[in-house]
């Protein structure tokens, strides 16, 4: 007996040939729409929630610092000396629980490109029932959280390195007797800039694997996944059509997240000043209110934008995968006829 997955890694592509990705893209997305909005509220809504109590745990870890932050300025006030407070603990604490948010959008968004890479082999002929996308998601949760794991890895590792060796050379906090390199000179420079090429190499490898989901999702092993969005990327026409599909979608989400926080602004004065009635803290209320807009704003750039984010990108997997497989098939074919000449 084989093992299944919800993609057949051998079965033929499932886009229209005569449709463009884009065409493709909102085809699948009107085709099922009822079946892929209840999946990104099921992911968003919880999501969110989960989202908002880390974020309250966060508060509950950081209220020694709150209070800290409101004794220094009262006896700052009552010495009539000026108060700047150092949040530089306080981001400590919410670094330690980054990846907890990390985990928490990676299976959000694995849910979501599995059920929208789903939708997209079930075609445009067939609409797929919510209960077909839904198995489909949870079956391949785990290879995607692998790929998102291991796509992260190999991305962001690179510059965070170049960021912390640039800033133990050359950082303001080096007193000048302590100076390796000389301010102003060649190799000061070199190291100084060196983590904006990490971060253009970075781009350029992200871009190079942005396809791993949707071959994760089509039913491959993280590695493979991997694997194929690196030989489908760098080909004639692979990386420039990536290109073309990752930058428009990644204005809409900059401006989508923008638009929406400013019109989520009035929340700011509204959260602050119930927090500060409610605990007697500034510090606390001050920053719950920064944040007020911004965990809207991405809340709902999510659920209207990752959908059409993930099922363009498992369209173009899947135009470049039937465009690749002719070619393949043929080397195949002259590889045996040579072999057996």
């Amino acid at each position: 007996m084989t093992r299944t997955t919800p993609h057949d890694r051998t079965a033929p592509p499932s886009v229209d040939s005569g449709r463009g990705v884009t065409a493709t893209t909102f085809a699948v997305l009107r085709q099922h729409r009822r079946a892929l909005a209840g999946a990104t509220v099921r992911v968003v809504g919880p999501a969110g929630l989960i989202g908002l109590l880390l974020t309250a745990a966060i508060f509950a870890l950081g209220w020694p610092l709150f209070t800290h932050m409101r004794n220094q300025r009262v006896w700052y006030h009552h010495n009539e000396d000026p108060y700047l407070h150092d949040h530089s603990d306080l981001g400590l604490v919410a670094a330690c629980t980054l990846p907890l948010f990390l985990l928490l959008f990676g299976m959000g968004s694995a849910v979501l490109q599995s059920v929208c890479s789903r939708a997209v082999a079930v075609g445009v002929q067939t609409p797929a029932a919510g209960d077909s996308l839904r198995a489909a998601g949870r079956a391949r949760l785990r290879p995607l959280l692998v790929v998102y794991t291991l796509r992260g890895l190999a991305v962001w590792t690179l510059p965070l390195l170049f960021m912390a060796v640039a800033d133990s050379l050359t950082g303001y906090q080096i007193d000048t007797e302590d100076q390796i390199l000389t301010p102003g000179s060649w190799p000061y420079t070199l190291v100084k800039t060196s983590p904006v090429a990490a971060i253009l190499v970075a781009v350029l490898l992200r871009l190079a694997l942005a396809l791993a989901p949707a071959a994760a999702a089509d039913g491959l092993g993280p590695v493979a996944a991997l694997r194929r969005s690196w030989s489908l990327t760098w080909t004639r026409t692979g990386g420039v059509r990536v290109l073309a599909l990752a930058l428009p979608l990644a204005a809409l989400t900059a401006g989508a997240l923008r638009l929406v926080v400013q019109l989520a602004l009035p929340l700011r004065p509204l959260v602050r000043t119930l927090l500060e009635q409610a605990t007697g803290n500034f510090f606390a209320a001050y920053y719950a209110g920064i944040l007020a807009p911004v965990i809207v704003g991405l809340l709902v750039t999510a659920a209207l934008t990752l959908p059409l984010t993930y099922t363009a990108f498992a369209a173009l997997h899947d135009r470049l995968r039937s465009r690749s497989l002719p070619t393949r098939r043929s080397d195949r074919a002259d590889r045996c006829r040579s072999g057996g000449g």
